[in-house]
């Protein structure tokens, strides 16, 4: 089980990439929450287009191992939630996510609207502008999941080490699907990795355009 909850500033302040993991199992539940965590991220015209495909039996996880450059710590994850963006989503989905909307409240005006510019707006992309759109809305998803896991007492590894071509092949991914990022959950085995420190504020943070400092 996991450790008594944390707030989300304990969260994000004591994060750390995880280089190692115990194994221990993950209760259902634990796991269907942090994937709705996941479920409620922001996205742009509310399209949702993440796909996560979770991976816990060892045998796929050694597959997945596998096309992750062997990367020990994906075997060792109790799960690990394989992030994906389907690039064909918004056609697929339109519909069903003017439906939804309707039934919360979405003004018909807006519907009729987004009938026409959704369609305009994706089908301008090329496949590296929908990748580049993808990788930005998963991995908005994705953290949702990281600090929801971190908040309840896991702890976690994101990991971008993996060939694309063979993810697909191990997890049957459908053509469109474009596998941005995996995340390993679990117990951390042994230390954790050191704080590797960030940068303050007056290296990384402009006030009203670039180069004014805070005062």
């Amino acid at each position: 089980m996991a450790n008594a909850e944390k707030t989300l500033s304990q969260a994000i302040m004591g994060r750390r990439a995880t280089p190692s993991f115990d194994g221990t199992p993950i209760p259902a539940a634990d796991l269907l929450r942090i994937l709705d965590a996941g479920l409620r991220a922001p996205s742009g015209y509310n399209m949702q287009p993440w796909r996560f495909v979770v991976v816990q039996s060892p045998e796929q996880k050694r597959r997945l191992r596998g096309a992750s450059y062997n990367q020990a710590k994906v075997e060792e994850a109790s799960a690990v939630i394989v992030a994906c963006g389907d690039t064909d989503g918004w056609r697929k989905d339109l519909d069903l996510m003017l439906q939804r909307g309707r039934s919360g409240g979405m003004p018909e005006s807006y519907a009729d609207q987004a009938r026409s510019s959704v369609p305009n707006f994706f089908s301008s992309f090329n496949s590296e502008q929908m990748k580049g759109w993808l990788n930005k809305h998963v991995m908005v998803a994705f953290t949702h999941m990281l600090l929801m896991a971190e908040v309840m007492g896991y702890d976690t590894a994101p990991m971008e080490g993996f060939e694309q071509d063979k993810v697909h092949e191990v997890l049957k991914l459908p053509l469109s699907y474009w596998v941005v990022a995996l995340l390993g959950i679990g117990h951390v085995r042994g230390s954790d990795k050191y704080d590797g420190g960030r940068f303050d504020m007056g290296h990384t943070v402009f006030w009203e355009e670039y180069g004014r400092q805070m005062k």
